[in-house]
């Protein structure tokens, strides 16, 4: 399977923070191509284990997070509508007039309201709306709705997986089942290979409200050694801070307060000895990543962050370019085998 066929599976399943359910299920499948020893955890995580050669070998924990972020429905107003609340990080900015999937008793074709121009004040036309102000129509009565969906199912952006020119792709949840791929990109590249680790791979859930499935499988496994991979800020027109890198530039090693230096330093010295494209992501405290919390877990976790560059993120056309997200999966490999 090439990576443009991975992301396409993994953007298509279904996984909203807390019902990542058909997303780690999908995960799970990929999974299984490199190791029988696979299980979803009562959390919903993905762990896969694959032992290395010989006695004592150290355990390295890989982890991509499956979530996605997207909205939970919180009652039905008598006229038909249906209020909803976040599931991470949404923007509300991009809400009107998208169209969404809500998934009740069956997947059901909604559309987020909004007052025509004509009848917008130019005071509104200024104004965000408060999530909790947002109506989805999905053209069902009340009483009709209620034999479809109730408080709790979730709310996804609607909208299809596009390819794009020079090996970009656009989808929904490309963050993180970007790094899901990237990961499982390396597993192919160690394939049949004696490791010198016993690599424990997780895609957790759980990451868009807090990183509660890295937390809770790091404290299980435990491990010796952690690198977390996710997304991060590609150049876009509007930004234009110089040390946000371009699309096409390969992996973000990620430095900061709680990441190991010795595992930062030995990811650029393999990047250039692999001559793998890789850029630099400075931080200056928490990297808003599951390598916060993998890092403490238990007695303490050595951890390294990479990560893959992205256009539009939080949004239902959220970008990236398959070279980089084959140069992480590279990286990953080379540290496996070093």
């Amino acid at each position: 399977m090439t990576t443009l066929e991975m992301l396409k599976e993994l953007c298509g399943a279904t996984g909203v923070t807390g019902e990542e359910f058909s997303a780690s299920e999908k995960a799970a499948e990929l999974l299984r191509a490199y190791t029988d020893d696979v299980e979803i955890d009562s959390f919903g995580s993905v762990i896969g284990r694959i032992p290395g050669k010989g006695e004592n070998c150290p355990t390295l924990l890989l982890d991509a997070h499956i979530d996605q972020i997207g909205m939970i429905v919180t009652h039905i107003t008598d006229e038909g509508f249906l209020r909803v609340s976040r599931c991470g990080g949404v923007d509300r900015r991009l809400l009107l007039a998208q169209q969404v999937i809500v998934h009740g008793q069956k997947p059901l074709v909604g559309i987020v309201g909004t007052k025509p121009p004509h009848l917008t004040s130019a005071e509104e036309t200024k104004q965000v709306p408060e999530i909790e102000d947002i109506a989805i129509d999905v053209g069902y009565t009340k009483e009709e709705l209620e034999e479809l969906v109730c408080p709790g199912d979730r709310v996804t952006y609607g909208g299809d997986f596009l390819e794009m020119q020079n090996g970009r792709v656009s989808s929904k949840s490309l963050d993180d089942r970007s790094g899901v791929a990237a990961i499982l990109y390396a597993l192919e590249q160690v394939k049949g290979k004696d490791l010198p680790y016993n690599l424990v791979i997780v895609f957790s859930v759980q990451e868009e409200v807090g990183g509660t499935g890295a937390a809770t499988t790091a404290f299980r496994i435990a491990p010796d050694e952690a690198i977390a991979v996710d997304v991060s800020f590609a150049k876009t027109a509007d930004l234009k801070q110089q040390h946000i890198p371009d699309m096409g530039t390969g992996a973000m090693i990620g430095i900061s307060p709680i990441l190991n230096r010795g595992m930062f330093d030995e990811l650029v010295d393999l990047a250039k000895e692999g001559e793998i494209p890789y850029t630099l992501e400075a931080m200056g405290g928490r990297t808003g990543t599951n390598a916060d919390e993998i890092s403490v877990a238990a007695g303490g976790v050595r951890t390294g962050l990479l990560s893959i560059p992205m256009k539009y993120m939080h949004t239902p056309v959220e970008m990236v370019q398959i070279s980089d997200v084959e140069a992480v999966g590279k990286l990953i490999a080379a540290y496996i085998l070093r």
